[in-house]
């Protein structure tokens, strides 16, 4: 058994991450403020240590209480229309506080760290499927921010011995099968649980932007992974650390279109799904799907849900029982 941080564990990811290592046998504290995440999120098992990553006394009083075997670092501001508007904001409490932990983490005597990446650190791909060697090309603030910290772990390692791992992946999707968690952003930028939320009546109905685009139908093709899968691949790389730093894709190797989307959605509910057609979107690229051939590869990692009729079904299962997540009513963006 090994005690770990988690960071954000009380946001989407990081919630189902937990609920993974405690179900693992493990022990787990939640770092959190509680500023986008939900008390609700966090199960009873695990210690929720409430404080904010910009304050280092807090982070010192963490690692004071207890030794942690690895940082799972997932607290992140992460609406990319937002950081263009806000790129400031997105630097500095993206980075610096990445900074903080990892400094305390080394403080610490903790020498793993697992950084929630993301593969708009690629910008606007040449290659579909993105590989690791790909070139990095940020064309949004929040991508920025993560290939900022990405680089600094790199230097951390030589510097203090903190061996790092960098997971980068675009769209995490579903929720918890067994119903203890669910996907609850406010506001919700997300497809699946707004075009849900339309579905159920709590929603407006969702925009798709563009139907022109080179792809099967017409619609943008996303790569969508399920959360739990993204949990478990969070802890697979962890035997890695033992000897060397490193940086992943991570993706179900094959994308949905949008049409595709709304169509599992229709078919999991038995209902239509409420939607508008419109133009395209500027900077949406037609393609955006995450290889993680060299993960599976070197981990043993495979997703148990790689079906998006089956990561929807998690989905639509959790909203049907919480049409209003975690207890706020939920507010969909265009």
């Amino acid at each position: 058994m090994a005690r770990y941080l988690v960071s954000g564990g009380a946001g989407y990811v990081g919630s189902h991450l937990v609920l993974a290592l405690l179900d693992a046998g493990h022990q787990v504290v939640v770092a959190d403020d509680l500023s986008t995440g939900h008390r609700a999120a966090v199960p009873a098992a695990a210690e929720l240590a409430f404080g904010t990553l910009a304050d280092r006394r807090f982070l010192s009083e963490v690692f004071a209480a207890w030794k942690f075997d690895a940082v799972f670092h997932c607290a992140a501001l992460s609406l990319v229309g937002e950081s263009m508007k806000d790129p400031f904001r997105y630097i500095r409490d993206n980075v610096a506080t990445s900074i903080n932990l990892a400094e305390a983490a080394v403080k610490g005597g903790c020498r793993k760290f697992v950084l929630s990446s993301t593969a708009a650190v690629f910008g606007i791909p040449e290659i579909v499927p993105i590989a690791e060697d790909a070139p990095t090309a940020p064309i949004n603030p929040y991508g920025e921010s993560k290939l900022m910290m990405e680089r600094a772990l790199s230097w951390a390692e030589g510097a203090y011995g903190l061996r790092s791992a960098s997971l980068r992946y675009f769209n995490a999707a579903g929720a918890d099968p067994a119903g203890r968690a669910g996907e609850h952003h406010d506001p919700e930028t997300h497809l699946i649980p707004r075009a849900i939320a339309a579905t159920l009546g709590t929603g407006e109905p969702v925009s798709i932007f563009g139907t022109d685009y080179p792809t099967k139908d017409g619609t943008a093709v996303r790569d969508y992974v399920h959360v739990m899968d993204l949990a478990a691949a969070h802890m697979a790389v962890l035997p890695l650390l033992d000897t060397h730093s490193v940086r992943y894709n991570l993706g179900n190797g094959e994308g949905h279109t949008v049409r595709e989307v709304l169509s599992a959605i229709e078919t999991v509910s038995g209902r239509k799904v409420p939607h508008s057609v419109g133009p395209r979107r500027a900077g949406d690229p037609p393609v955006l799907v995450a290889s993680s051939e060299r993960f599976r590869a070197e981990t043993g990692w495979t997703p148990r849900y790689p079906s998006i009729t089956e990561i929807v079904r998690t989905a639509w299962a959790w909203h049907e029982k919480h049409p209003y997540g975690y207890g706020r009513r939920l507010v969909a963006v265009a």
